[in-house]
């Protein structure tokens, strides 16, 4: 089968057209079987302890075995099937399993301190490389003996399919909900939504509006529905998915509570005296009191903005709404009233003028003067026939490539993310290979022969994921364990894409973003005005809305108990920090994928730390001029392009000339 399986071909880009789940397993099988084959041509005498030779022969081998398992994976975030979830379960395991004994394996990580202890002349990145492995070794159970270690490879292999699980369940959840709405039941929705909404109903063959809980469907009903009712329902289906209050086979409860137990003893058996320290070893923060410490201070900071907020909604609500009582699938729509009639515009309004090929000209054009790249169109197979290829290029020469996959549909992960589909390697051969990555985002489709239509919001999360992007395809790191956002700490790794996001404010960059559906006018200079006012609009009530996730995650991870208590833990800290406080049925926990199937566990404060080195990075530009090139071109030099080469700290400091300070995240919020 390796002649045909397109998950084995070396060279090119993955055939994400012709991979099918049968190709899978024998595919995986022949990899691992390769990469095995390396582990123990490795660790055996005919491999000296260099790090050159070393790296040509295992990085190789398990590099070709990431880039196929990773093809895998994103299909199954993308299009996700019966039959290739199928297949990926019944391969996780034993993907798992090889790294996990790899990362344990006592005589790789003797060569590794060999090679370290040998003092030879490495490069810096090669020297930052050697140092995360040997850290990742420790982490990874190498000192770990016997029945300790056989312990700790049954809990990697356990997390990994509970993780997998309870992302599956989500999205079962989100995929199994539809409620077909009378166009009385959506008055004050835009016309766009209901326009999508009847042509899903239609593509059933039903009669009405076809309302699912992805965002792009959901959110407009409960931001402009003036049906109360539908709102209670739409929220009340969105915040229990995935929970004991919706259907059986598909609660996270008890998965939960196990990875989080899981997560404890795999600490304790590292020697550390809960998951929260472990998971701060290579993470910029010390200690999770420090990071508690920095989110009670930063809700301390924010409280008496949110508590302005909260009080402006709900006289708004009594006096003008008729809503004394106001509950929670009424703040989404009562919030926005109160914009629309303190700033006179309403985000449908400024939707009009966010088209998307005229979003992508813009954001391209930006990225190109800043940092003196070209982005155009390429070619490559795709898996849906709304994805798009570009490539980057510097003076005629290919920096990276990007997938862009930019609308919501069923079988797809909720939310944005930005993935890797490989890494900048200067490879063993002789050959430099390329980044390439995904930017996948969850939009509106176009409807009819309109072009799709981005909020603004949208607009932001879009440069957030290419801020991402960028950090992994500018790198000039040629190590790959080090090169674009490899090896960055976790909480840094936000930096480049909250800082992108700062673009999405700035007249001179919005003007060129905008051309109106109809008219192809630009935003006019007035509404965006109205939407600088506004920008920090409940600024307050986000902020503590996010400490409030991030010190939930924190403490759950933080207390050897919490796996007992999830939701108790959760109505402390809200009792703590939040001034909104949600019904007792909200399930969020059972949805937060972040921080029980993403990466984010024990670091989802990781956003807000970030945000203070954003703000604080764009600070230079707002001193220089935001498209200023040669602050363009230090930023990219010192954060970009250096990736995971040197601490994160480091790279700031190279930009920034001295340590962080919170003061311009502050002032952005208008906090200051």
């Amino acid at each position: 089968m390796s002649m045909t399986n397109p998950l084995l071909r070396h060279e090119g880009l993955p055939a994400f057209d012709a991979i099918r789940p049968e190709h899978v397993t024998p595919a995986i099988d022949e990899l691992l079987a390769a990469a095995n084959t390396a582990l123990e041509r490795a660790v055996s005498d005919a491999v000296p302890a260099d790090y050159e030779a070393l790296s040509a022969v295992l990085d190789t081998a398990t590099e070709r075995l990431g880039r196929a398992w990773g093809a895998v994976g994103h299909l199954k975030a993308v299009a996700d099937s019966p039959e290739l979830r199928a297949a990926y379960n019944e391969n996780q395991p034993k993907v798992v399993e090889f790294h996990t004994r790899m990362g344990s394996d006592e005589r790789l990580y003797a060569k590794y301190k060999a090679i370290r202890a040998a003092g030879a002349a490495l490069s810096a990145p090669r020297r930052k490389a050697l140092d995360n492995a040997i850290r990742d070794f420790v982490l990874s159970g190498a000192e770990l003996q016997g029945a300790a270690k056989e312990r700790f490879a049954q809990i990697q292999e356990r997390t990994a399919l509970l993780s997998q699980q309870y992302s599956e369940h989500v999205l079962d959840a989100t995929d199994g909900f539809a409620y077909y709405a009378t166009e009385a039941e959506l008055a004050g929705v835009p016309a766009d939504v209901k326009q999508a909404a009847r042509a899903a109903a239609e593509a059933e063959g039903k009669d009405g509006h076809k309302i699912t809980l992805h965002f792009p469907s959901y959110f407009p009903v409960m931001q402009y529905g003036e049906h109360r009712p539908l709102r209670e329902t739409l929220y009340r289906a969105y915040v229990t998915r995935a929970s004991e209050l919706g259907a059986a086979a598909l609660d996270n409860t008890p998965l939960m509570a196990e990875l989080l137990q899981l997560r404890q003893e795999e600490a304790q058996l590292l020697g550390h005296a809960n998951f929260a320290e472990l998971s701060l070893v290579p993470k910029m923060a010390e200690t999770p009191q420090q990071v508690m410490g920095f989110l009670r201070d930063l809700a301390h900071k924010a409280r008496p903005s949110a508590e302005r907020d909260l009080a402006e909604v709900r006289e708004f609500a009594t006096k003008e709404l008729g809503l004394p009582d106001l509950q929670a699938w009424d703040t989404a729509f009562a919030s926005e009233r109160l914009k629309e009639s303190r700033y006179a515009f309403s985000d449908q309004e400024v939707k009009q003028y966010f088209t998307e090929p005229k979003v992508l000209e813009g954001l391209f054009r930006i990225v190109e003067t800043l940092f003196e790249v070209s982005i155009r169109p390429d070619t490559a197979p795709v898996w849906h026939d709304s994805v798009r290829f570009y490539r980057i290029e510097r003076a005629g020469e290919l920096v990276g490539q990007f997938y862009l996959d930019p609308y919501a549909r069923s079988g797809k992960r909720p939310g944005a993310w930005m993935d890797d589909v490989r890494g900048r390697w200067a490879r063993p051969e002789g050959a430099l290979q390329t980044p390439v990555a995904h930017l996948v985002c969850n939009f509106a489709p176009p409807v009819g022969d309109k072009p799709a239509l981005l909020t603004h919001d949208d607009v932001i999360t879009l440069f957030h994921e290419f801020g991402h992007g960028l950090h992994h395809m500018l790198t000039q790191v040629n190590e790959i364990a080090v090169s674009g956002i490899s090896g960055v700490e976790w909480d840094a790794v936000e930096l480049p894409s909250q800082f992108m996001e700062n673009f999405c404010w700035e007249w001179d960059v919005v003007k060129r973003l905008t051309a109106h559906v109809d008219t192809g006018e630009a935003l006019p200079r007035a509404l965006f005005d109205k939407m600088i006012a506004a920008k920090n609009f409940q600024s307050g009530l986000q902020m503590l809305r996010q400490i409030e996730f991030s010190l939930f995650d924190m403490r759950i991870h933080a207390e050897p108990d919490a796996a007992t208590r999830v939701q108790q833990v959760l109505d402390d800290v809200r009792a703590e920090v939040a001034v909104l406080q949600p019904p007792p049925f909200n399930r969020f926990q059972h949805a937060f994928s972040h921080i029980f199937a993403g990466g984010y566990s024990a670091g989802y404060y990781s956003y807000k730390w970030a945000e203070v080195l954003s703000a604080d990075a764009w600070s230079a530009f707002e001193e220089a001029g935001v498209l200023n090139p040669e602050t363009g071109r230090r930023y990219r030099r010192e954060i970009l392009e250096a990736g995971g080469s040197r601490p994160a700290m480091d790279s700031f400091k190279a930009f920034r000339g001295r340590e962080p300070s919170i003061d311009a995240l502050l002032r952005h919020q208008g906090m200051a």
